[in-house]
């Protein structure tokens, strides 16, 4: 039988959808991925630590069971699956993501080659120092408690934290909308920032940055980032920070050395970054090194051995910084739960404060729970001395009357907490040995009370309370205890070191070839000789360069873009090659032409179709990018069709037109330009240029002539300013117009 369903609300199904998936989101923002501000936890961290205080797994104590803890988590306090919370201990346990760990572990807690830990009923833990810090003050009324999920217990909802854990520990998380990435930092700095902050509410950041002088990793490694960029960064909680590996040469014999990597950037997996290596090594895109050894024991220990003796370095280290994860940047993102459950993105002075002003309130608190029992002790010893100075009546009182509270407290005018004490008082402490014991404990908690409510009632004395806590928190976690030490060294940021093609290329002599159709590959060795290449049916040779892997070759279309391809890129093998449309952003318009390795510091003269061109300095045209890099602004309608590099000794143009009309000008009447149109080389009636020439005026004009090659000494004929008509060519020019 179906049981009709009750209370059925007809509702949108968008606003249905809408209300839940914002309270998911909420519940994502604020009870799971983001950290208090003020204790830097999340949840699953809070109760974890809670879980292990009260299995009494202090650090004096014995090790329990991983499984027991997780145990106790998941049925008291967090309903969730097991894994993720054991996940979670395993993570505070591990020196090498946690800089200053909650838990310490026993037995296999992963490493930092990435291997996971061992199954929980394997390992065990207990809870360090920092964690008991942490939670300093819970039994004296510091933090609010609220009801966990099923009602039946009380959890924290944030620890005391007598130390700085948000930013000492970091935190990283993804919310829905938001996230957070938090790096670790110097505990000991950080508290000589708090107490500079107490001493002076109003300082700037740079005087705060000067203590905190940037993230302090676990693992340690060089951070190399610019002294603004890490202002700016704290100054508006977002950021990067540059982490470079730390490096040494060490000196072997003969002249040899070996270079030895010895921290590794945070959160990277060591096997990781050797496999990179080796693949670097295996696709010959690192000549100059020869083998990676990973010779690590508990400590790094990654060898690269160079190729020879005179490979640089550094210029082997920048290139591997570059290529591999031995150089990272570390995002900063200080998205924290404020003291009020808000997400938003904090500076440094803000989470530093933010810090100050819960410890604030906790000192209040617990100042205020220490009165109360002060208080309730001193009310009991006035009436132990009450009890001592008529204790003959007292015992007859209790001797004679059946309700010996209500005669006590109506002979006496005793409370009913006096009298309770003086019913439960023991017959052995009615002695005066016991008597002037009272009688001391009342002076000195009578002093203690007049202290605190003098703490109470004055907020500078609150705050030298505070920093004289701070001071005490430096002392056991600061830089000079073995745990505090800086382990991330603070560098300057690294000057741009070029790394020359030959270190990341292995140089190979090779030919270029390019077919008619833009087909295009490239033959091992300088080839003479194309007798035996073989091409696609319909298609030939149309042009080739001999060059090497290292060089990069030069494309010029006819859309006036140069392409730059590196030799290494282009194909090899007994195939055909591949189109040079798949290599660079060519269009199906446009044309190859000219091809031609490129020669630094070299300059170049284009033209157009429509006699048009200038000189451009061939460094210019490098491309960076598929997409090429325009030069040449062609005419609607004209090509590109001319690229001709100028060599030492050109001082010449001689130019044609497809109206047989030869111009001879001096080369420096055409400009050098970086980009356009340019001027105009030859005037036509109709028609366009047909070939362009450069030349030595000293060794007179060539051109072809059937077979042979003629040489016109004297051309002062068609000698003329640029721009001009130009005259009929000497007789026997090729009746093609081409030289």
């Amino acid at each position: 039988m179906t049981v009709p369903a009750e209370d059925i609300r007809p509702a949108p199904l968008a606003d249905a959808l809408s209300e839940r998936y914002l309270a998911y989101a909420l519940s994502t923002i604020v009870a799971r991925s983001l950290p208090d501000v003020r204790d830097g936890l999340k949840p699953v961290h809070r109760r974890l630590l809670y879980a292990m205080r009260l299995l009494k797994l202090d650090p004096a104590t014995g090790y329990k069971k991983c499984a027991r803890v997780v145990g106790d988590v998941i049925g008291k306090y967090h309903p969730h699956g097991d894994a993720s919370v054991y996940d979670a201990l395993v993570r505070l346990a591990q020196d090498f993501a946690v800089r200053y760990p909650l838990v310490d572990g026993q037995g296999n807690f992963g490493n930092i080659d990435g291997d996971g830990a061992a199954a929980m009923r394997y390992t065990e833990a207990r809870l360090t120092d920092v964690a008991m810090a942490l939670m300093d003050g819970l039994d004296e009324n510091a933090v609010d408690f609220r009801a966990t999920y099923d009602g039946e217990e009380n959890e924290p909802i944030v620890m005391p934290a007598a130390f700085p854990n948000l930013l000492a520990n970091g935190s990283s998380g993804i919310a829905v909308g938001m996230a957070t990435n938090i790096p670790p930092h110097n505990a000991g700095e950080l508290c000589d920032a708090l107490q500079l902050l107490i001493r002076n509410p109003d300082v700037g950041l740079p005087e705060l940055v000067a203590h905190v002088k940037g993230p302090d990793f676990p693992t340690g490694g060089s951070l190399v980032e610019s002294p603004d960029a890490i202002l700016e960064a704290y100054r508006t909680g977002r950021g990067s920070f540059r982490l470079r590996a730390k490096w040494e040469v060490e000196r072997l014999s003969h002249g040899l050395y070996q270079i030895v990597v010895t921290e590794i950037p945070y959160q990277v997996q060591k096997s990781k970054v050797i496999e990179r290596i080796a693949d670097l090594l295996n696709g010959k895109k690192l000549p100059i090194l020869s083998d990676v050894r990973d010779e690590s024991a508990e400590d790094v220990r990654i060898v690269l051995e160079p190729k020879n003796r005179s490979v640089d370095p550094d210029v082997l280290m920048e290139h591997l910084f570059k290529n591999t994860d031995l150089e990272i940047r570390f995002g900063l993102n200080m998205n924290v739960l404020d003291g009020d459950g808000v997400p938003r993105v904090m500076s440094l002075k803000e989470v530093l404060q933010a810090f100050l002003d819960h410890r604030h309130d906790v000192l209040v608190r617990r100042s205020g729970h220490r009165l109360d029992k002060i208080a309730h002790r001193l009310e009991v010893l006035e009436g132990y001395l009450i009890a001592y100075l008529n204790l003959d009546e007292v015992i007859r009182i209790i001797r004679e009357y059946d309700d010996a509270k209500v005669q006590l407290m109506r002979a006496f005018s005793l409370s009913e907490v006096q009298a309770d004490a003086i019913l439960n008082m023991r017959l052995r402490s009615l002695r005066k040995l016991e008597e002037d014991e009272i009688r001391g404990e009342h002076g000195s908690l009578s002093g203690e009370k007049a202290e605190l409510e003098a703490l109470l009632n004055n907020e500078p004395l609150r705050w030298k309370a505070i920093a004289a806590e701070i001071t005490l928190t430096k002392k056991k976690f600061g830089q000079h205890t073995a745990l505090g030490k800086r382990r991330t060294v603070v560098a300057e940021p690294p000057s741009a070191t070029v790394v020359p093609l030959e270190a990341v290329i292995e140089r190979e002599a090779i030919t270029v070839l390019l077919s008619e159709k833009g087909w295009i590959r490239a033959v091992k060795g300088h080839v003479d000789s194309f007798d035996d290449v073989k091409f696609k049916d319909g298609d030939q040779l149309k042009t080739a360069c001999q060059t090497h892997t290292t060089d990069r070759i030069l494309i010029f279309g006819t859309n006036g873009r140069f392409y730059t391809i590196l030799g290494d890129r282009i194909q090899r093998g007994r195939g055909f090659g591949e189109p040079v449309r798949l290599i660079v952003d060519l269009p199906n318009e446009a044309e190859i032409a000219a091809l031609f390795v490129h020669q630094p510091n070299r300059k170049l003269l284009l033209a157009s179709q429509d006699a048009r061109g200038f000189i451009v300095a061939e460094n210019d045209v490098i491309a960076q990018t598929r997409q090429g890099k325009q030069i040449l602004t062609p005419a609607d309608g004209a090509q590109a069709v001319f690229c001709l590099p100028i060599e030492p000794g050109h001082d010449h143009v001689a130019t044609v037109g497809d109206n047989r009309k030869l111009l001879v000008f001096a080369l420096e009447e055409i400009p050098e330009m970086a980009r356009g149109r340019g001027v105009i080389l030859q005037k036509y009636s109709d028609g366009g240029l047909s070939d362009l020439k450069l030349f030595k005026g000293s060794d007179g004009l060539t051109f072809r002539r059937g077979e042979q090659t003629r040489t016109e000494s004297d051309f002062s004929s068609w000698l003329g300013k640029r721009a001009s008509v130009g005259k009929l060519p000497p007789q026997g020019f090729p009746r093609n117009n081409r030289f």
